[in-house]
């Protein structure tokens, strides 16, 4: 069984929270100073070099301006499609 931290699923999360600071125009950097974090902590859930906990993924989504239930609707629709692995 491999890692949690390499399922793919923390991936399509990872992406997604990009994603949207990207539609944003934000850097990194900013999203940091709104969370009250360093960039470097922005930059490894990014990449996939660190989980987030469900607390943290609220703040980030308020950081975001996003709504959790449609983050989460989003989520879900792309498991859906996506292949099984």
């Amino acid at each position: 069984m491999p890692h949690p931290l390499h399922d793919h699923r923390y991936q399509q999360i990872a992406t997604l929270l990009a994603q949207l600071r990207k539609e944003r125009g934000w850097l990194q950097q900013e999203v940091a100073e709104r969370l009250g974090r360093n960039q470097t902590f922005v930059s490894k859930y990014e990449s996939g070099a660190r989980r987030i906990d469900l607390i943290e993924l609220l703040d980030i989504l308020r950081a975001l301006e996003v709504d959790p239930h449609e983050f989460v609707d989003q989520i879900q629709s792309q498991l859906a499609t996506a292949l099984p692995r």
